[in-house]
């Protein structure tokens, strides 16, 4: 079982199932290599503690989610291509085999690697008073990962302007693109992730894994191949969740017309 943190960048508790993790590193949140190893580290321990199903993803104060990369932690020396850890920057876009739900829970200022950051969790709440933008264009650098990601979520075009303009958009322009599940008031975010969490949290975990792990990979595949996969249980996941005594739990709870209890095995 995981080691709970109360103090540093990256503060965890949990309830039940459900993970939070709270980015804190006044006064803005951003992240530099220290603080990205040690969230590497943490989304990897929760992926691998059988008794968490669910994370949220949250920042300390009402201004700042995270602007990403810590230009002031770079100019002292940490390295743009140093060291994040095994997760990659922000210990989550490039953490492999998370087959865990993972929210975030957006409030205040989410740019740059920021916003990457988000995109890199599976289910987006966002307060009315969150902005965003990818302005690495204007200090002259690509945002990498957001190049590779926005133009698969949103439309091409809106993705390519936000891309080469760099311009803040707000929430409710988030949501019409599809990049949010829902908006809510800054006192209301946190409490409407923790019960979206919970709602997961009482859902079917293996099923959560292949969803995770089908939709991954099968993102560059022909229908065709990854339906193949799929059938022939080639998914590890699949194959597990085929063979598990959940997926007999599901059958006879719905014939016996009740709730059914997952184990996750």
């Amino acid at each position: 079982m995981m080691k709970m943190r109360t103090d540093g960048p990256l503060k965890t508790r949990r309830e039940g199932a459900v993970l939070e993790l709270t980015l804190d590193r006044p006064k803005a949140n951003a992240i530099d290599l220290s603080t990205s190893r040690i969230m590497g580290e943490v989304f990897r321990d929760f992926r691998d503690d059988d008794t968490l199903r669910v994370a949220i993803l949250r920042a300390e104060g009402d201004k700042f989610f995270c602007p990403g990369w810590d230009l002031k932690a770079a100019a002292n020396g940490d390295a743009v291509d140093g060291d994040y850890g095994v997760g990659g920057f922000g210990g989550l876009q490039e953490l492999p085999q998370m087959n865990k739900p993972v929210i975030a829970a957006v409030n205040g200022i989410c740019c740059g690697g920021g916003l990457e950051l988000a995109l890199s969790c599976d289910l987006i709440l966002a307060s009315d008073n969150a902005s965003f933008a990818l302005p690495e264009i204007r200090s002259g650098t690509v945002a990498d990962a957001a190049s590779i990601k926005l133009p698969k979520r949103i439309p091409y075009h809106v993705a390519m302007d936000l891309l080469l303009t760099g311009r803040w958009f707000d929430a409710e322009e988030a949501l019409r693109w599809g990049l949010l599940r829902q908006i809510t008031t800054p006192e209301e975010l946190l409490p409407q992730a923790w019960e979206l969490a919970r709602l997961l949290e009482s859902g079917p975990p293996l099923v959560y894994a292949a969803i995770k792990e089908v939709v991954r990979e099968a993102e560059n595949m022909r229908f065709q191949d990854a339906l193949n996969r799929i059938t022939k249980r080639q998914f590890a996941t699949v194959d597990r969740l085929y063979a598990s005594e959940d997926q007999l739990e599901g059958a006879r709870a719905f014939t016996e017309k009740r709730d059914p209890v997952w184990k996750g095995r």
